[in-house]
């Protein structure tokens, strides 16, 4: 591998991993305050990638928009996918998990139900909006902004990666700055003691799971602007991003952003090497190798301690 190839694969992954990051915050957010694996986050991602695409499709012209027109759909695309994606996220604490929280279920119950809840919501994505992977309309041309090192950095990545990194500092502010982020670290410290303090418990879980969600129906709606929209579309970045939470340490916010870049340029440099058939050995290999060494991940402390 040449420097220059060096270069190119490393802003790729740079790119793959802030969509990581982002994805995995709202599953590090959840298990921080419920210690709940949320296995549904990947359909609610999924489903802002939907938002973004019906939104657009209805408002973009089939005639090249201009650069003010752009960035307004640019900004209703990303505005759509966080709204449906902290919409579902809202539906899914309501119906799914807080009737649970209430009866006292065990944990394995809240896993299993997340899982159901999983494969009703992306069999339900597939019969609404069909089986069949559609594109985003053409929002702007996707021309080179800038080179960066000597490698071309297109409207597409450099929209990813400035969306991710405002959502991160965004995200950080508001668990370690704000009222709801004293409220999600009480209760994750300890939910008893929170409630005895005056925390309103539920209107914690319901908010951090909003927040989780618009991050994860922005993350979705980016996804979709690099690729392509489909019902399954949550399964793979899913199951990566969680690989993520788990490896910056589950809990942890700023962990789930560095797991996210670590694993997106693994992931980039894999694929450069040994090609596409190894795209996730790689990653989840670095995953295996860091938690044998360290288990509860490269940071490893909980959403409570961050602060």
């Amino acid at each position: 591998m040449s420097l220059q190839d060096f270069w190119d694969v490393l802003v790729l992954g740079v790119v793959l991993g802030s969509l990581y990051a982002v994805i995995a915050i709202g599953y590090t957010l959840v298990y921080g305050v419920l210690q709940l694996l949320n296995f549904a986050h990947s359909e609610v991602f999924m489903s802002g990638g939907f938002g973004g695409l019906i939104i657009l499709t209805i408002v973009v012209p089939a005639a090249d928009p201009s650069g003010i027109q752009s960035v307004g759909y640019v900004l209703l695309g990303i505005a759509a996918g966080a709204l449906i994606g902290g919409g579902v996220a809202f539906g899914l604490e309501r119906v799914a998990y807080r009737p649970l929280r209430r009866r006292g279920a065990p944990r394995l119950v809240f896993l299993i139900t997340a899982i159901g809840a999983s494969f009703f919501i992306y069999n339900l994505a597939g019969k609404v909006f069909g089986r069949n992977a559609a594109r985003m309309p053409t929002m702007y041309e996707n021309k080179t902004l800038f080179t960066l090192f000597g490698t071309p950095i297109n409207v597409t990545q450099a929209l990813v990666v400035a969306s991710a990194v405002l959502m991160l500092i965004l995200v950080d502010f508001v668990v370690n700055r704000t009222k709801l982020g004293s409220g999600i670290r009480a209760v994750a410290q300890d939910p008893e003691v929170a409630s005895l303090m005056g925390v309103n418990i539920d209107r914690v879980v319901s908010r951090t799971f909003v927040l989780g969600g618009l991050m994860g129906g922005v993350a979705g709606f980016l996804y979709g602007t690099t690729t392509q929209v489909w019902y399954t579309m949550g399964f793979l970045p899913g199951i990566t991003a969680f690989a993520a939470a788990v490896l910056g340490g589950i809990g942890n916010v700023r962990g789930a952003m560095l797991g996210g870049l670590l694993l997106g340029v693994v992931e980039a440099m894999t694929v450069e090497i040994w090609g596409d058939s190894w795209r996730y050995v790689g990653a989840f290999a670095v995953l295996v190798a860091v938690l044998m060494f360290r288990p509860t991940g490269i940071l490893g402390e909980r959403v409570a301690r961050t602060a």
